[in-house]
């Protein structure tokens, strides 16, 4: 009898055998491996479940309920924990692209980086126009999280306000400090977006606006943050050539404005560089041991993505990306620009990172104004197919616009160095995606935390699957101060997932990355079963998980 099949009969058999009341639980999970999220050895237990709620966990052969699931041959663990989810905007707009995180057994995504979702004024709602939200409108946080609990949600969602999104408001996207006029503004709207449920602040320091950010302009938003209880993320200002003077820029930050701090997708890109990351680890272990609450996570794949813009220097941008583009038609401009890009290193010079091959650099995603089949192409064979020099056909495309791609630009090594650290977790670093509206992504979108299973836990044995799952679950959690999730325990909330630990797989390729990831049986949010049999159901039992709520 398979499974599924059996799925169906236990609740029969068990009223025909008198030996339980069937209907006193809404789903009982039995039989499985519990992996339980603390990082102790598994063991075989029974989980009952109830009002969104785990009741019991141990010997329940005399329990019934409304559902039964035999996860005989399963791992049951607690739901994952993406803690960098990109935007809930598709959640809003697509409730099909949830599919995407569900798929990989995550059920709550921590949202924003160096942007946010709010505040938002006239200016940030243009780019929510051109993303294509035309439907609603917000300002604060607390009205776009009632639209999300309107709507529904399939997954449970967090969200950190951002620095650039507030800059952006207050200051613009002009490479200049606020007066203190306008940082007592930004800290008002961080301190309003704290006290709408935001988890904390976040940056994405190699962007622009964000990259404009003094150091000192941080800490003061930090602060703020700090005092209602939140944490500082980070996409640090360098992750190469200098990621060592951005982790201690990082634990600064964590230092005076007395907040824990987390860095997002921490990576040594660039050949030459890929040794720094045993020192990158050695120095926050080192403000750990300070006292410093820092961690850190990972994605398991050695491409980035990125925007190809980012190829230029961000000061470049300093007067907003249209302006600068439109200059991009000047033949000398873009001669000047590869000298700069081919010359120095005293940015993220991304061209170094990928050992100066357009080879390296595969294109992920193309605005409307570019061939869409250049996407899945290298730099270098986008040139090859026009038959233009590669600089030619790299200007061609930023200049079009909208570009995204995934230079190779780490190694193996330094991803298992990251995954033995106790206080490293993982991130998608990719925002929920229907495979149906989108001509590519970064297969992360769909496949990081079954790779992360199947590559580095079944199949090389980086790191036992107990702790693996430690790291998907109650660490994530215990950084955003999630109480009530992480771990497999009477009177948690019911975030549970089944996979069997022989087929979990990722399907998603470089060439290929618009697939989803195999071997999650179920998984369940607040008590209800949104992936049943392999299968995405319709419910949207997901909540937006307000700070201290």
């Amino acid at each position: 009898m398979s499974r599924y099949i059996r799925v169906l009969a236990l609740p029969f058999a068990c009223l025909l055998l008198f030996a339980c009341s069937p209907g006193s639980f809404d789903l009982i999970v039995r039989g499985g491996r519990v992996i339980d999220g603390t990082g102790g050895p598994s063991y075989v237990a029974d989980i009952a479940i109830r009002g969104g709620v785990i009741e019991q966990v141990g010997d329940l052969s005399n329990q019934g309920a409304r559902r039964v699931i035999d996860a005989e041959g399963l791992v049951v663990t607690p739901g994952f924990i993406d803690m960098m989810g990109g935007s809930t905007l598709p959640l809003l707009l697509d409730p099909v692209s949830a599919e995407s995180k569900l798929r990989q057994g995550i059920t709550t995504m921590m949202a924003g980086e160096g942007g946010s979702l709010a505040p938002q004024n006239e200016r940030t709602r243009e780019d929510l126009r051109r993303a294509g939200e035309t439907g609603h409108t917000w300002s604060t946080f607390d009205e776009y999280f009632r639209l999300l609990e309107e709507e529904g949600v399939a997954l449970n969602v967090i969200h950190n306000v951002g620095a650039a999104q507030v800059r952006r408001i207050i200051v613009g996207d002009e490479d200049r400090d606020p007066t203190p006029e306008q940082l007592d503004q930004m800290k008002e709207l961080v301190a309003e977006a704290m006290e709408d449920g935001a988890i904390g602040l976040s940056t994405a320091l190699i962007y622009p606006p964000g990259s404009y950010a003094k150091t000192e302009e941080i800490i003061e938003l930090a602060k703020v943050a700090a005092q209602h209880g939140g944490v500082y993320f980070t996409h640090m200002r360098n992750e190469s050539n200098q990621v060592l003077e951005a982790i201690a820029e990082a634990v600064r930050v964590s230092r005076e404005g007395e907040i824990p701090t987390h860095i997002y997708h921490l990576k040594a890109a660039g050949q030459e560089n890929w040794p720094l990351m045993a020192e990158a680890l050695g120095m926050i272990e080192a403000a750990r041991s300070e006292g410093l609450d820092v961690t850190a996570d990972i994605y398991p794949y050695i491409r980035n993505g990125i925007g190809l813009g980012s190829f230029i220097h961000p000061r470049h941008y300093a007067r907003g990306a249209e302006p600068f583009l439109a200059t991009l038609g000047d033949a000398g401009v873009r001669g000047q620009l590869q000298r700069e890009i081919e010359t120095t290193s005293d940015w993220e010079n991304w061209y170094r990172h990928v050992g100066r091959d357009w080879d390296n650099v595969l294109i992920s995603r193309a605005g409307s104004d570019v061939d869409p089949n250049f996407v899945g192409l290298s730099v270098k064979q986008v040139a090859d197919r026009r038959g233009v020099d590669a600089w030619q056909a790299f200007f061609d495309l930023v200049e079009a616009g909208g570009v995204s791609v995934n230079p190779k630009s780490m190694n193996e090594e330094q991803k298992h160095e990251a995954m033995r650290a106790s206080f490293v977790t993982f991130d998608n670093d990719a925002s929920p995606t229907n495979p149906s509206a989108v001509a590519s992504s970064h297969p992360r979108a769909f496949g990081a935390f079954p790779r992360i299973l199947a590559k580095y836990v079944r199949d090389e044995k980086v790191i036992s699957l107990e702790e693996a799952v430690r790291k998907l679950t109650s660490l994530p959690a215990s950084i955003l101060k999630l109480e009530q999730r992480g771990r497999i325990s009477s009177g948690m909330a019911a975030d549970i997932i089944m996979f069997d630990p022989q087929t979990i797989q990722d399907r998603a390729t470089f060439t290929d990355p618009l697939l989803y990831s195999e071997g999650i049986d179920y998984v369940v949010v607040g008590g209800e079963l949104v992936v049943d049999q392999g299968t995405a159901t319709s419910a949207r039992p997901g909540k937006v998980l307000r700070r201290g709520g």
